[in-house]
């Protein structure tokens, strides 16, 4: 149909749109309203006439089909013609079938016809206007693009510039390329790539979560590579645990950067891979099944130390059990959630959880809780973990302080927190130290030079963008704590650039934080806003600002002032370099003084106005210490621990939390019940002593201090209440939707440290009641209670609840050697370890046999006892026994067994089990009837013969074992026993149960104690078969059992031992370590108790040491030692020695690594010994230029001997050495007298003295050759110059106060012929007075120096013994630093700037005691320098340097000063032209101006009047005076002070207001008198007098007469 697209063209990139022209679209748009036929017509054109003409036919990909031709009913594709550059030139359309004759007629006929010729003119035109548009958009992009182009080649050569600069060669981690986040399928590998620029070359890490990838603990799961600056991550198979958020971090000395990506690790839902685990089938909880969750083998209250590593774990099991479902498994310490890191390692086995605490430390103290949940709910156990300090390394040091954090970090401080620690070590805690140190590096430094009280200090001089580690130490009088635990980094950079480089902020959301900031260069900053005092303390105060309004300014950093309260001066913190952030730590501040403070900005551009001021601070501890806790009742709660409650402080500010501490009353010995503050009210204090009465007393802890102590508590003996003991507490528990609930209690219903998952079988519980009755009968001890006895015939399966499995095979019993080792030391109350009753063993034979009465020293041996069951099996049983009390007149050579069947409790036969006798106390019994009863004796045998049996065992039922724990341990031995130690030995257990046995605990109880008094030792499961128990109470008596565990759970417990009292016997000697003289390492032990059959049996890890090869033994009298062949890294370990035919004589010695080490040094120096030096090989050069190289030894013999190696041969002496051996101070030399370029090389002094040697070399080889030599030259030179007249100084300058210039030198050996000449460029300075020599000194003065004084001076002294020479240039730069010198003085003696006033405005001035013309003044208003016009001017006269303000208004008020520059830092004054200066300044400036207008515009007589007129008479008399004043004044002629006016005989004229007439026509007599001209206006008065005398000549007088 008309229209239809091609399937093709559907899918085109421009499909259905027009055509960018208009004109083209209005030409096919004619196109198509032509006829028909002549469309057809066109189309019949041949391909073949289109590549005649050199077209390309292309598909149209611009234009809408439709539109180019109409159509017949059968749609055909349309083409446009284009030339070689694509460029549209024509149209044509397919061609239709036909001849070539016909086509090329038909085209020729129709290209003639005008239509078409006017058309394709038209359509021609239109196209080569839109081609040439296009040429010249193609053109413009091109330009466009090499701009571009070219400004980035710009910028990478000035970035590659500024880093090859000296300056700025090195530069922190910049990431050119980053990892990018990635989305693979399960069982893909990923690789991550980033690509780093930086110097020194940056060190990449890559993390996981945050968490260090450790490649070598997953060798085949990452695969890291690094080469030329490109760093990957490779992750094979990928499964679902590997989604995760990882970055690359990037490190170098300049700095820290980080870059992120994401990996989403999904499941293919299509087909199943056969390689993966087949998915989970069968319904689950949200189908209608219900998970059951129980916890079970849980750990208990927990004591650790210091630097311990302590493990906790729980079994879990989950009924029904799925395949492959995992349940979520989450560890809480204190409500908060625990993840993986380097303290903490979390791990799930299936049917185990397990925490890991590396290395305990206060902070790992707390309520530990353990949250298994299911789709079904959740269960949750919590137990309580307790650190104790470590030891101090001084005697009375404080513990260490503890939860060491970083609050406020910005780039230039870190505020760090800690809490003080609750043990002081006898005195009060002085103070702290703060440590710091670089992330990548190990150095620590000291923060602070005086220990600091408040747990908060701001550390500063840190470098911006690197990041820091901190630790802190607490100090008394006694000595220093240890470190406490490192803090997490922090980077010293403000939030929002750490924000910044931080990148996205969450792996998945793809939100990335962009900043931009439009620099604008030029502006002054404003004035920084809410400033105010964040904290405040005794040590330091800490002050926040926002920057000023405006985003953009470029490099805004801050200067500090402060003002003590009641003083306006405001002095500048920080002088040298402003602060980058928008806070800062001030410190040397008094304490109890007030002040305020007020910050400006400061730029390239200047520096802005100050900020609004703070209110006045007082400095001080704003925080108090917090008062004491009151009322602590202390309540029952376990046989272990009691509940302490107390009333919390008043009025209590940032309280941290409690201290708790407990003694035994009358001891007055406290210790600490929790070593992590508690912020609450109520604590359970756990390892309490049973039957003790303690009392306990608190105190409040926040960052100020510690409190004082609270009242001591009422006594309370330690006893479990009539309820039952409390846990130490729980976490909230979870509700619906992971809300967080009520906080709980657990009920009475926890049974201890450890539980076993099944009962035992009845062949141990007949056992345990048979021993019951014993022990009731007899009264050796009570019975156990709270196990309900089971009914025999219980299945053999042994299936129990959703456990099932199946017996393992018999084996036969051989013995086995102890292969490992393992010493636990702790507390006997730290926990009471509830445990099952010792289910395999039987009542000690021995409490029968006390009643009997002694044989007399019978020489076969006495019989066994104690006979138990170690395992049983259908048709065997495996028997254990003790060793008989006496073994008669000779060793024990074996055992034999019999037994015989019980049947409904009447005895058969006794039979012998074995024919030979066995020499282990353990035996399998074969070929017994399941399910019946036997009874067991056993006989002891030596030399002399076989004993009496023993008694008859309980009666035991021959049924499999099929219990999942294991067995009892067996064959317990006590060894080293001393007043407050032993050590433990046993043997593993025959029956391992369902698992291997993978630990041990031990208990004790004191020999008269009850059964409830049993106690655990180790906390933690002992891996080897033997420990060493401390802290035992001196003689007092103890008994013992141990227990073996597996996965399933705690076994049974073996037999108890017999009683041992913890008490040094005399004599008792230990092993001891010594190296002989040939270097041989050597344990020694000595006994004193030996007989002749006494043997030293030598162990290592209490293993008897068979193999001769490493350690040999030597046996003398009572004496015997081992020796080690070749001591390695596999010879660390515990050696023991024990003494047979004694009182249990032993001895061990615990060979550590460390001390292995330090033996191996002591063995070597033995072997090779060395003599020791005070000094090494050195070099110095004496007088004259001599070399002399000297070491001196420490000790040294006189039978020693000395070579003197140089490059390998030995000299000897010579004129060119001299060489010397001082024996007694060891003092060895060689002199030489001076250097050749021969002699470079190596030195080498060779000592040996007996056995002992030793060498010391020195290498003067290239530059260090060089500079000694020419050193050694210099000082035979010297020495030379010295013999004659020489300059001990040479020639220098001083300025005077007064600014004169004084040449000097000081002269040595000189005499009366000696002649001093002074040069300057080369003439001679004639003597005069300022030239002069005293004391030695030459000195020449210039008195006012000026440039022509500037040139090169010098000193010649010349005598018959030499010549020697002194020169100073003070020319250019010389000239220049005199003149600054000059300057410094003439700045220093300025007065400071005064301020007056002239009639012409105000005046700044001041006055030095010599000015000098070179002298450089610079004048400043407002911190800039003022440019002089005519209305602000200065000058100088005589001493007086002057600012003139002309016509002063309030524009000038503010403050000036005058710059004196003098080279180096300049000096100014300054005066502030303001407020009351000003006005008053101005106001006199007024005065002054309105007088001189009136001293200018007052009337005034100028001149021209004469003192006295002599005049003929009848002559005219004519006087003119000049008058001046502003306004006009008045004239009044004045005649013998009588008023006169003007007349025909007397004219008075006033002209122009400056001129005033007296004219006389004609005098006469009459005229003769005082004339007066008075002249006045409003500024004021003035007059002028003459006299007018009128004579009459002599002749005109006579004839009258």
């Amino acid at each position: 149909m008309p229209g239809s697209i091609p399937f093709y063209q559907k899918n085109h990139r421009h499909y259905d749109r027009g055509y960018r022209s208009k004109e083209t679209r209005s030409v096919m748009d004619q196109y198509q309203s032509s006829s028909s036929s002549s469309s057809c017509t066109a189309g019949t054109s041949t391909s073949a006439t289109s590549r005649s003409r050199g077209l390309n036919l292309a598909s149209c990909s611009g234009l809408e089909a439709s539109r180019l031709s109409p159509l017949p009913k059968r749609a055909k594709p349309t083409y446009l013609a284009v030339d070689k550059e694509n460029q549209i030139i024509g149209y044509v359309v397919p061609l239709f079938p036909g001849s070539q004759e016909v086509l090329a007629a038909e085209e020729a006929r129709v290209r003639d016809t005008p239509a078409c010729t006017a058309r394709r003119d038209l359509f021609t035109g239109c196209l080569e206007t839109e081609r040439s548009v296009q040429l010249s958009r193609k053109k413009a992009v091109r330009e466009s693009a090499e701009r571009i182009s070219l400004n980035k080649r710009i910028h990478e050569h000035g970035r590659h510039f500024k880093r090859m600069n000296e300056d700025s060669l090195m530069h922190p981690p910049e990431f050119v390329i980053k990892p990018r986040s990635h989305t693979v399928w399960e069982k893909q590998c990923v690789r991550l790539h980033c690509t780093v620029t930086g110097w020194p070359d940056p060190r990449v890490v890559w993390y996981k979560n945050n968490v260090p990838i450790d490649h070598l603990a997953n060798p085949g799961k990452y695969k890291l590579d690094s080469r030329y600056n490109l760093h990957s991550l490779e992750i094979n198979r990928c499964d679902f645990e590997d989604t995760a958020q990882y970055h690359a971090s990037a490190m170098n000395c300049e700095g820290e950067l980080s870059a992120f990506a994401s990996v989403v690790v999904k499941r293919f839902k299509g087909e199943v891979d056969e390689f993966l685990p087949a998915p989970r089938c069968g319904p689950v909880s949200e189908y209608g099944i219900t998970f059951q969750t129980h916890i079970v083998d849980k750990f208990g209250v927990s004591f650790g130390r210091e630097g311990e590593t302590m493990s906790l774990g729980c079994t879990v099991v989950i009924y029904p059990a799925l395949h492959r479902y995992q349940p979520e498994i989450q560890w809480y310490r204190d409500d908060v959630l625990l993840s993986p890191s380097k303290w903490n390692n979390i791990h799930w086995s299936g049917d185990r959880a397990t925490l890991t605490l590396t290395h305990l430390n206060k902070e790992d103290e707390g309520l530990y809780t353990l949250r298994v949940a299911t789709k079904s709910g959740y269960e949750t156990y919590s137990a309580y973990v307790f650190v104790r300090d470590a030891d101090a390394e001084v005697e009375g040091a404080p513990a260490s302080p503890l939860d060491v954090r970083c609050l406020d970090a910005n780039k230039d401080y870190i505020i760090v927190t800690w809490k003080q620690p609750a043990v002081d070590g006898g005195s009060s805690i002085s103070g702290y130290f703060v440590d710091r140190c670089e992330v990548g590096t190990s150095h620590w430094i000291q923060c602070n030079e005086t220990p600091v009280k408040f747990a908060r200090f701001p550390a500063t001089g840190l470098v911006e963008g690197r990041s820091y580690a901190f630790r802190v130490r607490a100090v008394n009088k006694s000595g220093m704590s240890h470190p406490s635990r490192v803090s997490e980094p922090a980077a010293a950079m403000d939030p929002a650039d750490r924000a910044r480089k931080r990148g996205t902020s969450a792996p998945w959301t793809g939100q990335i934080i962009v900043t931009e900031e439009e620099p604008a260069e030029g502006i002054v900053p404003g004035r920084p806003l809410e400033l105010q005092v964040t904290e405040a303390t005794k040590n330091y105060v800490v002050l926040s600002w926002k920057p000023p309004a405006g985003k953009g300014l470029e490099g805004v950093m801050y200067y500090v002032e402060k003002c003590v309260s009641g003083t306006d001066t405001w002095q500048r913190v920080n002088t040298e370099i402003p602060v980058k952030s928008p806070r800062f730590a001030l410190f040397d501040l008094a304490e109890g003084n007030s002040y305020s403070f007020r910050v400006r900005c400061c730029n390239a551009a200047g520096v802005g106005e100050p900020s609004d001021p703070t209110e006045a601070t007082t400095v001080g501890d704003k925080l108090d210490i917090p008062s004491a806790p009151r009322k602590v009742v202390p309540t029952r709660n376990t046989d272990t621990s009691v509940v302490v409650s107390w009333e919390a402080s008043q009025d209590a500010k940032e309280l941290v939390g409690y201290y708790i501490e407990g003694s035994i009353v009358g001891s007055n010995a406290w210790e600490p019940c929790n070593n992590k503050p508690v912020n609450v009210t109520r604590f359970i204090c756990h390892g309490l002593t049973t039957g003790e009465k303690y009392v306990f007393r608190a105190r409040a802890v926040n960052a100020a201090g510690i409190s004082q102590f609270s009242p001591e508590s009422e006594p309370v003996e330690v006893k479990a209440a009539i309820g039952g003991g409390i846990p130490h507490g729980v976490l909230p528990e979870m509700g619906p939707g992971g809300k967080v609930g009520q906080l709980t209690e657990h009920g009475p219903r926890w049974a201890g440290t450890h539980e076993t998952v099944q009962s035992p079988p009845d062949t141990m519980q007949k056992c345990n009641k048979s021993r019951a009755d014993t022990d009731a009968r007899e009264g050796a001890r009570p019975a156990d209670s709270g196990h309900k006895p089971p009914v025999e015939g219980k299945s053999k399966a042994g299936k129990r609840g959703s456990v099932s499995w199946a017996p393992d095979l018999a084996k036969d019993l051989v013995s086995e050697s102890v292969s490992d080792s393992g010493s636990v030391s702790g507390s006997l109350t730290d926990k009471s370890a509830q445990s099952y009753p010792a289910h395999a063993g039987v009542q000690d034979q021995a409490v029968e046999t006390v009643d009997q009465p002694e044989p007399k020293q019978a020489p076969s041996p006495a019989p066994p006892y104690g006979i138990s069951v170690l395992e049983c099996e259908r048709d065997s049983m495996v028997l254990a026994w003790k060793q008989p009390t006496s073994v008669g007149g000779a060793d024990i050579a074996g055992y034999f067994v019999d037994y015989r069947e019980v049947v409904d409790g009447a005895p058969g036969k006794w039979h012998e089990a074995n024919i030979r006798s066995i020499s282990e106390r353990a035996y399998k019994v074969s070929n017994l009837k399941e399910n019946r009863k036997y009874q067991f004796q056993v006989r002891a045998a030596n030399m002399a013969g076989v004993g009496i049996p023993s008694m008859p065992s309980d009666v035991f039922l021959c049924e499999e074992w099929t219990i999942a724990v294991p067995g009892p341990p067996h064959d317990l031995r006590i060894r080293e026993v001393r007043g407050s130690s032993l050590v433990l030995l046993w043997r593993p257990p025959v029956y391992q149960g369902r698992d291997p046995v993978n630990g041990f605990y031990v208990d004790m109880k004191e020999a008269e104690a009850p059964e409830e008094a049993w106690r655990g030792v180790n906390k933690k499961a002992a891996e080897k078969t033997y420990l060493k128990i401390e802290n035992l109470r001196e003689a007092e008596s103890y008994v013992f059992r141990v227990r073996a565990q597996n996965q399933a759970g705690v076994g049974q417990t073996s037999d108890v031992t017999e009683p041992v009292a913890a008490v040094t016997k005399p004599g008792t000697k230990e092993i001891v370590v010594d190296v002989d003289d040939d270097g041989v390492i050597a344990l020694n032990f000595e006994c004193c108790d030996t007989n002749p059959d006494s043997k030293f049996v030598w162990s290592k890890n209490y293993e008897e040491i068979t193999d001769s090869s490493r350690v040999t033994m030597e046996t003398k009298g009572n004496k015997s030692k081992a020796a080690f062949s070749s001591p390695g890294e596999e010879d660390v370990g515990i050696y023991s020695c024990l003494v047979t035919h004694t009182d249990g004589a032993s001895s061990s010695y615990d060979l550590s690594e460390d001390e292995l080490k330090k033996l191996l040094v002591i063995s070597h120096e033995h072997k090779f010994p060395i003599i020791p030096l005070k000094s090494e090989l050195a070099v110095e050069l004496l007088e004259k230029g001599k070399v002399r190289f000297w070491l001196q030894a420490d000790r040294i013999s006189a039978n020693a001997k000395v070579d003197y190696v140089f490059n390998d041969n030995v000299l000897s002496q010579n004129e060119k050495y001299k060489m010397n051996f001082d024996k007694n101070t060891g003092v060895i030399e060689m002199i030489m007298e001076s250097l050749t370029p021969e002699d470079e090389g190596t030195f080498t002094f060779r000592l040996q003295d007996g056995k002992a040697t030793n060498q010391s070399s020195l290498v003067l080889i290239g530059d260090v050759f060089k500079d000694l030599q020419k050193e050694s030259e210099f000082q035979r030179k010297e020495w030379f110059r010295k013999q004659g007249p020489h300059f001990i100084e040479y020639l220098g300058y001083e300025v005077t106060p007064e600014c004169c210039v004084r040449l000097k030198c000081k002269v040595g050996n000189m005499k009366k012929e000696t002649s001093a000449l002074w040069y300057k460029d080369g003439h001679e300075i004639k003597a005069d007075e300022h030239l002069g020599f005293t004391e030695g000194v030459l000195k020449l003065e210039i008195a006012q120096i000026s440039k022509k004084d500037s040139g090169v001076y010098e000193v010649v002294l010349k005598d018959d013994r030499g010549k020697d020479t002194s020169r100073l240039n003070l020319t250019d730069q010389g000239f220049k630093d005199l003149m600054n010198e000059v300057f410094s003085y003439i700045a220093n003696s300025s007065t400071p700037l005064k301020i007056t006033s002239t009639e012409r405005g105000i005046r700044l001035y001041t006055f030095v005691s010599y000015y000098n013309d070179l002298l450089q003044v610079t004048w400043h208003y407002k911190n800039s320098a003022i440019a002089f016009s005519d209305r602000i001017k200065s000058g100088v006269v005589g001493d007086q340097l002057w600012l003139q303000i002309t016509e002063p208004t309030e524009k000038d008020m503010g403050v000036y000063a005058i710059e004196f520059n003098d080279g180096k830092g300049g000096l100014r004054r300054t005066v502030e032209l303001s407020g009351q200066a000003f006005d008053d300044a101005f106001a006199e400036f007024q005065r002054l101006k309105a007088a001189a207008i009136a001293e200018r515009s007052r009337a005034r007589v100028a001149g021209g009047l004469p003192d006295v007129v002599t005049i003929q008479e009848g002559k005219a008399l004519n006087l003119t005076c000049n008058i001046s004043g502003d306004p006009v004044p008045e004239v009044t002629w004045l005649k013998n002070e009588r008023e006169i006016t003007s007349d025909e005989h007397c004219i008075l004229k006033f002209e122009s207001g400056k001129f005033a007439s007296f004219t006389i026509t004609g005098v006469n007599t009459s005229d003769t008198g005082k004339y007066s001209i008075l002249v006045k206006n409003k500024y004021g008065t003035e007059s002028g007098d003459f006299t007018v005398s009128v004579f009459i000549p002599e002749e005109a007088g006579g004839k009258k007469k």
